[in-house]
């Protein structure tokens, strides 16, 4: 069985925008997380993600793939399906 996709967001922000979409594509199921106004979110993906400067920041299971560019990367070297579990 694939682990569970979770990314945190930002209302606005096109590079979450295109990660979902890039997830979409796959027809990945993620848990959305919008951090856009701080909270309890906002600190859980600090404590998941130290040094987490911008969004979105994607994970599976409990590893940190980074953000659009990160996953971008991965699928253009044919890497990011396994990690995905697809």
């Amino acid at each position: 069985m694939a682990e569970k996709v979770e990314i945190y967001t930002k209302w606005g922000c096109p590079y979450c925008v295109a990660a979902k979409s890039l997830l979409d594509k796959k027809g990945v199921s993620y848990e959305e997380y919008d951090v856009t106004m701080g909270g309890p979110k906002k600190a859980e993906m600090l404590e998941r993600v130290p040094g987490a400067r911008t969004v979105p920041q994607i994970l599976v299971g409990d590893k940190a793939l980074g953000g659009f560019d990160d996953i971008s990367a991965l699928d253009g070297r044919g890497e990011l399906d396994s990690l995905l579990g697809i």
